[in-house]
This record gives structure tokens, C-alpha cells and sequence, in this order.
């Protein structure tokens, strides 16, 4: 008898999801539609909010553990402004070591239980001249220079299309909705292209010349694994970034962790304030 190895690889992995699904009963019972990966700078979220259901990464099954000192590394389910919403406190990234299959296994995750709209975080730096540090720029697009993609290997249909189209990775109508709530409080508006890389080391200044003349506005090293399998499993995206540093190739700084946390914790006030204002007009657009 022959025996395909490809559906012996997918049918791990589904076992993987439906195991992962059965810690987390508590969580599915708000059945929330929305959720939120919280990059650095959006940590507190849900501090305030209602029927919070905290479990750390380490106790949901087959879920990796994220080593990133800022990230909490927990999956909070809880209810935001009468919305309910499942938010993952820290990402994975392939820095780590993560394959782009583990780095996405939240998404697989989410798409199980039902979730629709993802809102993603991240911490980025800035490419386009015009950015400041503790500017919120709201992606349009990306570029995937990071040499990785999730969905290379076995493929379940159940999982989305095949050759899931990107043309629109991140939402225009999120995005619309985000345009209304940010110039709501009197704050300029600003969209553009994360390029996601695979670092952990930071760019050169001739890389950071090659990144804007290809039409990058920003770069950063999570992200673009996250919005391709949920686009795959028809999650629709709005991104965001932090901008916590500004890359000038023709003037060089040195940048470290401890300045990009600060400036990700500055912002983290602003963009919390719009996520929060977001969240409940998700809710009612019945997009």
C-alpha cells in the first residue's frame, strides 16, 4: 500500500490544532471573531478588560514559546468594550529559530475557532524620510524578503486556497475604519509598505538604500508570516506599525533594544487608545 507522506504531515497537523483548541475552552466560550497579535508596544491591551481568560503559552499544546523578553507569551481571551476579542501577548518570530509552519500556528489556531478580522502590532523601523519615532504608520502592503513562506509543503483545503491571492493583504476596508478613528483624535493618518525581513541583526545603510528604493517605508522581523496564512484562511488584516527608530543611510546611528522598547512604550498609549476605538466598530461593520 502506498502511503502519501503529505497527508500523514497534514494530519499531524490538524491533530496539532485540535489539540492546541482543547486547552483553550475557557477562551472559545466568549467566541470571539476579532483578535489582536500585540507587538511590542501594545502589551496592555486587555489589562482593564472584562472575563479575562489568561493562559501562558506553555500550556496550550504544540504552541511555541516566545523568547522576546518584552512579549508576555500568553493567549488572553476577554471582553473589549462588550466585544469579545482573543488576543496572543507576544509573537513568534523566525529569529528565533521558528519554522514559518510554527511561527503561524496561532493563525491555524484562530482560523479554528472562527476568528475573521486580525489586527497585528509590531514594532518597526523607519525607512520613508518623513517618519518620526512614535509615528503609527498603518500598512497598505508588504514585501516578503525574508526568504520564508508558511504555506510551502503539504496543503489542506480546509486550510484556504492553495495560491491564496494577495493583492489586498491588508484590508481597505479596516483601514478606512482606522483613517476615521485616528483622525477622530486630531492625529495625522499615515499608510505605507513593511518590508519584513528575517534579522535579528539590524539593517546596514546600504540595505536601508535597497529597501527604499524597492518602496519600503518600513522594516521590521515579524508580521508578513502572520498576514499570508491569514489571508490563506480568508482572516482579513489590518496591520500597524511602531515606528521606533528612523533609519538615515547618508547619516548612520546605532540603534538598541533598550531605545526601541522606550519609544514602543511611548506610543503604546496612542495606539491602545485606537485599537480600543477600533475594536467595537469591527464589531458592528459586518465586514
Amino acid at each position: 500500500m502506498n502511503i502519501d507522506p503529505s497527508e500523514n504531515r497534514i494530519s499531524r497537523i490538524n491533530r496539532s490544532i485540535r489539540e492546541a483548541l482543547s486547552a483553550l475552552g475557557d477562551i472559545q466560550s466568549l467566541r470571539p471573531n476579532i483578535a489582536v497579535i500585540t507587538g511590542t508596544g501594545l502589551s496592555r491591551l486587555v489589562s482593564e478588560a472584562d472575563h479575562r481568560v489568561c493562559i501562558p503559552y506553555q500550556e496550550i499544546p504544540h504552541f511555541p514559546l516566545s523568547t522576546v523578553v518584552t512579549h508576555a507569551g500568553r493567549l488572553v481571551g476577554a471582553v473589549v468594550r462588550g466585544v469579545p476579542v482573543l488576543v496572543l501577548e507576544g509573537r513568534f518570530h523566525l529569529y528565533e529559530g521558528y519554522t514559518p509552519q510554527e511561527v503561524t500556528f496561532p493563525i491555524r489556531v484562530m482560523q479554528a475557532i472562527g476568528i475573521r478580522h486580525l489586527i497585528v502590532s509590531n514594532a518597526a523601523g523607519g525607512i520613508a524620510p518623513s517618519l518620526r519615532p512614535g509615528d503609527l504608520l498603518f500598512l497598505k502592503d508588504h514585501i516578503n524578503l525574508t526568504g520564508e513562506n508558511p504555506l510551502i509543503g503539504p496543503h489542506d483545503p480546509a486550510w484556504g486556497d492553495r495560491f491564496p491571492d494577495m493583492s489586498e493583504a491588508y484590508a481597505a476596508d479596516l483601514r478606512r475604519l482606522a483613517r476615521r478613528c485616528v483622525e477622530a483624535r486630531g492625529s495625522a493618518y499615515r499608510e505605507g509598505v513593511y518590508v519584513g525581513l528575517k534579522g535579528p541583526s539590524l539593517e546596514t545603510p546600504a540595505e536601508i538604500r535597497f529597501l527604499r528604493a524597492i518602496g519600503a517605508d518600513a522594516v521590521g522581523f515579524s508580521t508578513v508570516q502572520e498576514v499570508i496564512a491569514a489571508n490563506q484562511g480568508g482572516i482579513k488584516v489590518l496591520g500597524v506599525s511602531v515606528i521606533t527608530n528612523v533609519h538615515d543611510p547618508d547619516h548612520p546611528k546605532r540603534h538598541s533594544l533598550e531605545e526601541i522598547i522606550e519609544v514602543a512604550d511611548r506610543a503604546s498609549g496612542t495606539l491602545r487608545s485606537i485599537v480600543l476605538d477600533l475594536i467595537p466598530d469591527v464589531a458592528a461593520g459586518g465586514f
